[in-house]
């Protein structure tokens, strides 16, 4: 029967990787995949992390199942980490998943099972995978118009103007922060205009939070999301702990869904239903880290200024890159740089100025001209200027 398989179209960053992978040239450049990397290009185990699994190493007697949606006390620490210390614990029902992409597919499901014939709604451009998973699951969705190739920005009207379409019942996917892959982010002000919007149709936001900490702060990348749960009835959010944690290859994430508080255990039941038919349970490891680290003081502390210290690199190369094209340009043209957050921006290269700076200067990036900050270093930031601008970008 395996005969009747057809090929699967590759997905484009993994090919990418395979392509950096084989180059020879010792002085190429990853700027594609997208894991955080300190300046030595090593994407390293935090300081708070390598002490909490020691510490777990030392004390842990048992590898036995947890529970379906997993343990509670990482849903209390993930819930307070991103709702706040007030969130509605009447309300909220968690789901402990496999990585943000796992509370991605089983919030789509949950939808799909809540609102048979919704719509979800999504950003033009997104993450990849949200449209490959939606595709996967015969998922209608429809794209909102949300970047402005001009001046890399958030086009914020004909963004409201797309989404006037909405119906009740529908799900809107939002980044919650540091958005993959522009770098551009809604205001606050814009954050509480689409909650008008979406308490006015009877929808349902479902934010996709893969990068707190990583733009402009632990609160202030969680100030959407925290409105949207404080203004709107019912609202799904799929964090994930790879990028602020660095674990990525734990598959660490978890759904929080707010609800009122009389369909709360039922959505708690349902939710538990998902895992079980899907992997029946996530990994616990990096959750029981994680969970270790946001409820001690002394580890929270070290994984904070850490992230901090990852947080404010990022801008740092943001600003310095900012200023280099600056210089070589003789225009302010690629200030948008300095003005995005968390690891990507969008260069609005075309692709074969894409292809001109991998084959001319080993410099590696998504087709449509993603980059990946955090994969430069001060060294290797005016090579990238430079490559830029020999483009003709």
């Amino acid at each position: 029967m395996f005969n009747t398989l057809k090929p699967q179209a590759p997905d484009k960053i993994l090919a990418l990787m395979g392509q950096f992978k084989a180059d020879s040239r010792a002085d190429k450049i990853d700027l594609g995949v997208g894991v955080y990397k300190d300046a030595n290009g090593h994407t390293p185990v935090m300081r708070a992390i390598k002490t909490a699994e020691k510490k777990l190493w030392e004390t842990e007697t048992t590898k036995t199942y947890t529970a379906l949606a997993g343990e509670a006390d990482y849903h209390a620490a993930m819930a307070e980490m991103v709702l706040g210390a007030g969130y509605p614990k009447d309300r909220l029902s968690a789901l402990a998943t496999v990585g943000g992409t796992g509370a991605c597919r089983q919030g789509f499901e949950l939808a799909r099972m809540a609102s048979p014939g919704c719509t979800i709604w999504v950003s033009d451009p997104t993450w990849p995978n949200h449209l490959s998973i939606l595709a996967f699951m015969k998922q209608d969705y429809k794209l909102y118009r949300y970047f402005d190739a001009a001046t890399r920005s958030v086009s914020f009207d004909a963004m409201m103007q797309d989404l006037q379409e909405v119906k009740a019942g529908d799900v809107v996917l939002l980044h919650g922060c540091c958005h993959n892959p522009t770098g551009a982010n809604l205001t606050l002000d814009q954050w509480s205009a689409v909650a008008d919007l979406l308490e006015a149709k009877g929808a349902v936001p479902m934010i996709d939070l893969a990068y707190q900490g990583f733009g402009d702060g632990l609160e202030a990348d969680a100030a959407g999301t925290r409105l949207m749960a404080q203004r709107l009835p019912e609202v799904m959010i799929a964090a994930s702990c790879s990028k602020n944690f660095g674990i990525y290859r734990e598959r660490t994430g978890i759904l929080l869904v707010l609800t009122d508080a009389s369909a709360r255990d039922t959505t708690q039941g349902t939710l538990a239903y998902l895992n079980r038919q899907n992997y029946s349970f996530a990994p616990d490891h990096g959750a029981r880290l994680v969970t270790m680290v946001l409820t001690d003081p002394a580890l929270r502390k070290e994984w904070e200024t850490e992230l901090e210290e990852v947080r404010t690199g990022m801008l740092g190369l943001r600003e310095q890159l900012a200023a280099e094209l600056r210089q070589l340009s003789n225009s302010d043209r690629f200030d948008f740089i300095a003005r995005h957050r968390g690891m990507f921006s969008r260069l609005g290269a075309s692709p074969e100025q894409v292809e001109k700076m991998r084959v001319d200067n080993a410099i590696y990036m998504v087709g449509d001209s993603r980059l990946n900050i955090a994969g430069l270093n001060a060294t290797t930031v005016p090579i990238l200027a430079r490559a830029i601008i020999a483009a003709g970008v």
